[in-house]
């Protein structure tokens, strides 16, 4: 899992080092950072590794405060950048919204600048 720290990260990691097949998460209405979780091409990730990861990035956002916290999933395919727009904006298709609680993994820290979780 990557994550991103920064308006330019999140671009980074959702429009060019993202694969189709990976999947995207952001907590829903508040800034915050994607999180792309990587897999073999085609493979589907189970619901716990899905949560997991929907889990950090409401972690690295806004709403690391606050208790259930609704998060936006997809495959990174079906993220893209509108022409023009600002650093950290993307759009999106083909969403699930998973609510979680804002968690790291256990033995974590916070990513650093595009930093690799566990």
């Amino acid at each position: 899992m990557r994550a991103g720290r920064s308006d330019a990260d999140n671009d980074r990691l959702s429009i060019k080092a993202a694969e189709p097949d990976d999947w995207w998460f952001h907590v829903r209405g508040m800034p915050g950072s994607h999180v792309i979780l990587h897999g073999p091409p085609a493979a589907e990730a189970d619901k716990d590794t899905l949560r997991a990861a929907a889990a950090i990035a409401a972690f690295h956002s806004k709403a690391r405060e606050g208790g259930v916290v609704a998060v936006s999933c997809t495959r990174a395919r079906f993220v893209t950048k509108p022409r023009g727009a600002k650093s950290g904006t993307v759009e999106i298709r083909k969403e699930s919204v998973l609510k979680v609680r804002p968690a790291l993994p256990a033995g974590a820290t916070a990513a650093t600048n595009g930093g690799e979780l566990p």
